[in-house]
């Protein structure tokens, strides 16, 4: 399994229509297209944590795959009323929104 972290700036007042967005988002046949087992989004003083699980390695280049879908499209859009990015002036893309992971421990790993 692979996983990603996006950071981001979101206004708390945000929660419930970014939750309801990848509700219905996750509803359709995306997830599977870019090989999703689970998303997790949580929110502290102002910032904006996208948790996501995929099979395999694979799933930053399904995403890019994935990314000129009308259903991806979509939502990216509607999601740029309500996040932003980390920092403005270095983001370029969202890979500049991945964190770097630094530790990982697993049991029975």
């Amino acid at each position: 399994m692979h996983s990603t972290l996006i950071v981001a700036r979101m206004d708390p007042n945000s929660i419930d229509g970014v939750g309801k967005l990848f509700t219905e988002f996750d509803r359709t046949d995306m997830p599977q297209r870019m090989g999703t087992l689970r998303r997790q989004l949580f929110s502290y003083q102002g910032l904006y944590f996208h948790l996501q699980d995929f099979h395999s390695e694979d799933g930053g280049e399904r995403i890019a795959e994935a990314r000129t879908h009308p259903l991806f499209v979509g939502i990216s859009d509607d999601l740029k009323k309500h996040i932003s990015a980390y920092d403005p002036e270095t983001w370029r893309s969202p890979a500049d929104a991945i964190a770097r992971r630094f530790y990982h421990w697993e049991q029975g790993a």
